[in-house]
């Protein structure tokens, strides 16, 4: 009878297939008390192989495993994991300065009236320079980017070609004196002569009451804005 089941044996493995010679040698494995589906030693430790595997009975089943022959002997071993890499606190909390950035101007200043210029003329009074002033300690918070436009305007007076002329050049002068005082802004020029003015005379008045009428349109207007 013995030599029948012993015919109906097969070989078991500890993981179900893999060989351990050295577990053959150090770790006898006792099958349950009341039934096994192993090959027993006289009914105590289960029966290996040279390789150390343990024999199976026709009979086994996967509720038949036994710890040593078809489970892990030992627990195993957890694979090492590099650790989670932490970021320097020095470095963490270290403030970004923020990028620097050019400020953005919004500045219109008019120069106008015969205390700004003469009729006739494109110099700049004192007057007008202390304005020019103005505008450059404002040009001291704004970024370089910013552009300056400079336009000039004449009063109806005279021939249309040459006032054209007249409010370019007082445009002109007025870059000029910018440029003296270090501002490195790109500027535009335009010269509008008579085309835009802001007050309004009669033809009924003399010539002297026309002209001082008129003085307003005699200006400049400096803009900054965004380039």
């Amino acid at each position: 009878m013995r030599s029948s089941i012993a015919l109906c044996l097969l070989l078991g493995s500890a993981l179900g297939s893999v060989s351990n010679p050295g577990l053959a040698q150090t770790t006898v494995v006792q099958a349950a008390p009341a039934k096994s589906a192993y090959l027993q030693d006289g009914g105590g430790p289960i029966v290996r192989s040279q390789d150390g595997l343990c024999w199976r009975s026709g009979y086994w089943e996967q509720d038949d495993a036994v710890t040593g022959c078809d489970g892990a002997l030992v627990s195993p071993v957890m694979k090492a994991s590099a650790p989670a890499l932490v970021a320097d606190p020095m470095i963490a909390n270290k403030e970004v300065p923020p990028a620097t950035v050019s400020a953005q101007c919004d500045i219109s200043v008019t120069l106008a009236s015969d205390q700004n210029f003469r009729f006739g003329k494109a110099t700049l009074t004192n007057t007008a320079k202390q304005r020019i002033d103005e505008v450059i300690t404002k040009l001291a918070s704004c970024g370089s980017a910013n552009l300056i436009l400079i336009t000039g305007h004449t009063d109806r007076l005279g021939a249309a070609k040459y006032n054209q002329k007249l409010s370019a050049q007082r445009a002109t002068n007025v870059a000029s004196y910018l440029k003296s005082k270090g501002v490195t802004n790109k500027m535009q020029i335009v010269g509008a002569g008579a085309s835009d003015p802001i007050l309004q005379c009669g033809n009924n008045l003399s010539r002297q009451k026309l002209v001082s009428c008129l003085s307003p349109n005699r200006r400049v207007v400096i803009k900054v804005q965004p380039n």
